[in-house]
């Protein structure tokens, strides 16, 4: 069985924390309206600039993204970063713009964030802190914010927060420093990369689980301390929100014909749902209603019990937080066909 600590091992670089440098990646595409707001929670941290380098990626967008990018590169002399590099990202996706910032990458650590992201000052400060103890791979807590708060928005915000309505992986709401299978804004050592490679370009929205998982495999481990925060912002609108889920279903459902082991049961609850809707539905049609009835009232007493949960404790609550069941009940679904559709399509994911 292979060490657990293996890939936990204290630095022999012979740096002291101040001297380790830190690859910072942003991938965006067609993002102009966000993206001034993370480069400036770039340009504000607190880690000494001149051992940080920016990799910032434009996927073809069709909006002023990549102008405000290279803005912000040609102010470098102000911000005194060692390097500000604006970098092309034809292919559109995700997955190979992350690898386009790990082929130019060229410092000790690496980081990825979002566009739709903020991080305070401290952040890659307590990420490099926390790597100089030994650790490969650190991250922590990634709570959900949003822009412009209106009584629709924080209604959409406590939907995407609930445990019921989003994840249910338990250290995301933990507050312990613990090992984990998977995390968001994680900062790598670069060297991983060189070992394991680069993201899986054939996958989208699940290019960071399988690369974790061939981590996993490698013996690395997931830090995740509740110290290191970043936040990220939620779709502004339902329907952005329904297409989100959707998407993120549709390839879980192709991602279990490449890399079943890197995804986890709660990925499936939704599409059991689904086939629970489809059985109970049938099984209707023969006189058999019971098991319907079971589950469809065990399914509105949790909802209704997590809405007055995520209720309990905000400051004010508005008349748009009544309809969280129905929100809950709408996410599930479009989450839960995706994943149908995605395990029923035929095109080809190739590993």
């Amino acid at each position: 069985m292979r060490n657990r600590n293996r890939k936990r091992m204290k630095n022999n670089t012979g740096k002291i924390e101040n001297e380790m440098t830190v690859s910072l990646g942003v991938v965006a595409y067609n993002e102009a309206s966000v993206i001034q707001a993370i480069l400036q929670d770039i340009a504000t941290q607190d880690y000494p600039h001149e051992r940080m380098e920016l990799l910032l990626v434009d996927s073809a967008s069709e909006d002023d993204t990549r102008s405000k990018m290279e803005e912000f590169a040609e102010r470098n002399q102000e911000y005194g970063f060692r390097r500000i590099l604006v970098l092309d990202n034809p292919k559109r996706k995700q997955a190979s713009g992350w690898n386009v910032v790990i082929g130019e990458a060229k410092e000790d650590i690496l980081i990825r964030i979002d566009a739709h992201a903020s991080i305070p000052k401290d952040f890659v400060r307590k990420n490099v802190e926390l790597q100089m103890e030994g650790e490969m791979i650190t991250g922590g807590p990634r709570p959900n914010i949003i822009d412009d708060p209106t009584s629709w928005k924080e209604t959409l915000l406590l939907a995407e927060s609930s445990m019921f309505g989003s994840s249910i992986a338990p250290y995301r709401r933990e507050s312990e420093r613990k090992y984990v299978n998977s995390m968001f804004h994680a900062a790598y050592r670069r060297s991983i990369f060189d070992e394991v490679g680069g993201f899986n370009e054939n996958l989208g929205r699940t290019e960071d689980n399988e690369l974790h998982y061939r981590m996993r495999k490698a013996g690395y481990q997931f830090c995740y301390d509740s110290n290191i925060i970043s936040y990220q912002h939620i779709r502004n609108s339902f329907s952005g929100m329904i297409k989100q889920k959707y998407g993120n279903g549709y390839w879980i459902g192709r991602t279990v014909k490449v890399c079943p082991g890197c995804l986890s049961l709660y990925h499936f609850v939704p599409f059991a749902f689904i086939c629970g809707i489809l059985l109970t539905t049938i099984l209707c049609l023969f006189h058999f209603p019971w098991l319907a009835i079971a589950m469809w009232g065990l399914y509105w007493l949790l909802a209704i019990a997590m809405t007055v949960l995520g209720i309990i404790g905000q400051k004010k609550i508005h008349i748009s937080d009544l309809l969280l069941p129905i929100l809950f009940f709408l996410l599930h679904i479009s989450y839960g066909i995706g994943t149908l559709i995605g395990l029923c399509s035929f095109q080809k994911t190739n590993k």
